[in-house]
């Protein structure tokens, strides 16, 4: 039998050899971002062993406390990534407004948004946790300072997506679009390197009887959303009851393990978030993507969320990603509202 190691460098450069065209900028954007998670994944690694622990007693522009590994994530990737001449600018779910590129550094033509740390209220109980990222080509003038309008773009625009889970083991997990897939890559601690361990992902069809949500806000929300619940739990005399609830509370964690056995992970509007949760450009889009890249979708109910072109930076929206069926199911049930 023949066998070889392919490490994400490898994998990227592979990829970017069907684009004769290429610059070598994107790939180099897609490197940065790897070395940034190898960054982070240490420190979380390390949480239980130093003082990184714990609130630091701010409160974010989603008005969250901010966990100091919250904090240092963000920094690691805005250090990472402001100096290479990749980026016109960036933006976080932690930051008010757009991160400019410092004067002093080259100034380039893609658009990086991120979650630093999804699922961080989970650091100090050892749950998984997640870095979610997204990359677009600038709308405004090449050489000038990236703006607002290049960072409000629909999700069906991006050029990559994906994640990074820190858990039994570090995965990252991304797309350059549809026609790319999706890869996931595990970090190999012994050697400092993200080797390709899942390779044209896809998730399964037909879909896995299973559904993750969380069921204590069920009070919470519309007809249409109990509905297909109770239909999941069989509780409602309709077909199709049998399924299993899988829910974690780590959107990262979630979303990983549908992409992978398939299934449906859900976060509906409610009448305490009527206009949903999840932030558009830094959870719901890149999370979209690589949903619809490994052949799934991902719906706010009506609309496909790559569809969505968010007014603010930190917009918010309900989900329903997985296995299409399933999301196309959802969106029957919430028009039976």
């Amino acid at each position: 039998m023949r066998s070889k190691v392919v490490t994400i460098d490898r994998h990227i450069i592979d990829q970017e050899r069907a684009h004769p065209a290429a610059s070598g900028r994107f790939s180099a954007l897609l490197y940065d971002i790897a070395l940034a998670a190898k960054i982070i994944s240490r420190e979380v690694n390390m949480a239980g062993l130093i003082d990184i622990l714990g609130a630091t007693g701010d409160t974010n522009v989603q008005g969250e406390r901010v966990q100091k590994l919250d904090a240092f994530a963000h920094e690691v990737i805005v250090k990472a990534m402001d100096h290479a001449g990749h980026l016109c600018c960036m933006a976080s779910e932690e930051c008010d407004d757009i991160i400019p590129i410092p004067e002093r550094f080259e100034i380039g033509n893609y658009v990086l948004l991120f979650d630093p740390l999804d699922g961080s209220s989970n650091i100090n109980v050892n749950v998984s946790i997640g870095t979610i990222f997204s990359v677009h080509q600038r709308v405004s003038p090449r050489g000038t300072p990236g703006t607002l309008a290049d960072c409000l773009q629909p999700g069906l625009r991006q050029v990559a997506a994906g994640y990074v889970i820190y858990g039994s083991s570090t995965m990252m997990v991304y797309t350059t679009g549809v026609e790319g897939g999706v890869h996931g890559f595990t970090l190999d601690p012994s050697l400092g390197e993200f080797l390709l361990s899942h390779p044209a992902i896809r998730i399964p069809d037909p879909p896995a009887r299973v559904y993750s949500v969380n069921e204590a806000y069920y009070a919470r929300w519309g007809r249409g959303e109990q509905r297909l619940v109770d239909r999941f739990r069989g509780v409602n005399g309709e077909d199709g009851g049998g399924y299993k609830s899988r829910y974690i509370g780590s959107m990262v964690s979630d979303v990983h393990r549908t992409l992978l056995q398939g299934g449906i992970f859900m976060y509906p509007r409610d009448t305490r978030a009527p206009a949903g949760k999840l932030r558009i450009l830094y959870e719901a889009a890149p999370l979209a993507l690589v949903c619809a890249a490994a052949g799934g979708r991902a719906s706010d109910g009506s609309r496909d969320i790559l569809d969505i072109v968010p007014e603010g930076l930190h917009d918010r929206t309900p989900l329903f990603l997985g296995s299409a069926e399933l999301v196309n199911l959802a969106e029957r049930y919430l028009r039976e509202r």
